[in-house]
């Protein structure tokens, strides 16, 4: 695509880096195929080809974002289906991310709009608000239907909506110090899943201790930054880069780190790219390119050093792969590879490119289309008349649980309880082997 960005312009790193992702989109459409908003709506400007010129528009001209081109680029999920599709190599990932950005450095949103948006920040990061949060939510689910009228509340809606009926109760993780250890791992510690699913980390730890590993939680750590930055609060989400990259490599300059490990993909697909949000601080750019290079998804490192034996369960797993697993980290063989090796049989939903609809806040910030994909999702993954639903995002699973019948647990419970672990909770009402 032929650009005309002024030299002023291209003078900032960001701009520049946009501007050859630009450069690249040779308007084939092989992308409209695979975005969800263009399945559902059908409109060019709700797919990737249609938000590349509406953004090319807004930031060749520097222009003021107008309502239209807010609203599109609003209805990216960032699933990135498109970078699967696309033959030319263009990162529309980096380009929505900046789009976001700008917009949100020089568009005024509605006060109601703007509220929320302060408050999911404010809220969704910290574990300890985030269940806070969660706890109160039981008061406002009465008044769901009145939020649900009011346009300006409905976001506050499907927020309530998607709170648990009761929120787990905390569960203490203490990984052993292991002097005979293969290797030593530190695991993302998170922010909604040790809230949600705190399930999830005590079968990791477990699971990477029974396959020889050392685990650690780096001090000072915190919310990876996913959430603020796909909203475009650049400077939140680059001051969490920065602390994360410093817990983590006081334990790389120390004892060492074979591989930061991600159990939420989300996180994995953001925590990956931190060199390139970080590379034009000369503080941080090369401290952040190697914690990228060391962030692994769970099941992308147990694929590279081996699953302990297991012992078959005869289950059948509808396995959902996430969409920043599959698009925005090209891991797509390893977690169902890890099932069938542990015994499971592995079934894969038809279009299973396609998104749920949680992506991060999709689901609170733009419920109806997200109500729409996870029914739809929800729908596919019932024709596999599987026993239970395995998926590697806390995201995903909180929205096709909410629209499905069948349990869904996280890939590692699955495979932490053929290793000797318990049985995941959501299938305690199975009859007992």
């Amino acid at each position: 695509m032929q650009t005309q960005f002024s030299p002023e312009a291209l003078a900032d790193p960001a701009m520049a880096t946009s501007e050859g992702v630009i450069r690249k989109c040779v308007h084939c459409g092989f992308c409209t195929a695979t975005c969800p908003t263009y399945v559902l709506l059908g409109d060019e400007n709700d797919s990737p080809r249609g938000r590349i010129y509406l953004i090319k528009d807004m930031l060749e001209n520097q222009r003021e974002p107008g309502p239209e081109t807010v609203k599109h680029v609003d209805r990216c999920l960032s699933c990135l289906a498109c970078m699967t599709t696309c033959p030319s190599g263009v990162n529309y990932m980096h380009l929505v991310d900046h789009a976001r950005a700008y917009i949100h450095e020089n568009y005024r949103r509605p006060w109601p709009e703007r509220a929320m948006r302060r408050l999911l920040a404010w809220v969704l990061p910290y574990p300890g608000r985030m269940r806070l949060a969660l706890e109160l939510a039981p008061l406002g689910r009465p008044l769901v239907p009145l939020m649900k009228r009011l346009k300006a509340l409905r976001p506050l809606a499907a927020m309530v909506a998607l709170a648990p009926a009761r929120v787990p109760a905390p569960v203490l993780v203490q990984p052993a110090r292991r002097a005979d250890a293969k290797g030593r791992v530190a695991l993302l510690q998170g922010c909604a899943e040790p809230v949600l699913s705190p399930q999830v980390r005590a079968a990791t730890v477990r699971l990477l201790e029974r396959a020889g590993r050392e685990v650690v939680f780096a001090q000072g750590e915190g919310c990876c930054g996913a959430l603020v930055h796909h909203m475009g609060r650049e400077s939140d989400a680059l001051d969490a880069a920065r602390r994360n990259v410093d817990a983590w490599m006081r334990e790389i300059e120390g004892m060492g780190l074979d591989a930061v490990i991600i159990t939420t993909s989300g996180c994995g697909t953001t925590i990956k790219d931190y060199g390139h949000m970080l590379r034009a601080d000369p503080a941080y750019a090369e401290k952040a390119a190697r914690v990228s290079a060391l962030a692994m998804d769970v099941s992308e490192y147990l694929a590279k050093v081996g699953l302990p034996v297991a012992t078959p369960h005869g289950m059948t797993v509808a396995y959902h792969p996430p969409c920043s697993l599959q698009h925005g980290q090209k891991v797509t063989e390893a977690p169902k590879r890890l099932l069938a090796l542990a015994g499971y049989t592995v079934r894969l939903p038809a279009e299973a490119h396609l998104c749920c609809g949680s992506a991060g806040t999709y689901n609170i910030l733009q419920s109806e289309l997200a109500g729409q994909l996870g029914a739809r999702k929800a729908e596919r993954l019932a024709a596999l008349e599987a026993d239970v639903i395995a998926t590697g995002n806390i995201g995903c699973a909180v929205q096709i649980a909410r629209h499905s019948g069948l349990p869904v647990v996280h890939t590692i419970e699955l495979l932490d309880w053929a290793t000797g672990g318990p049985r995941p909770q959501a299938l305690n009402h199975l009859p007992q082997e």
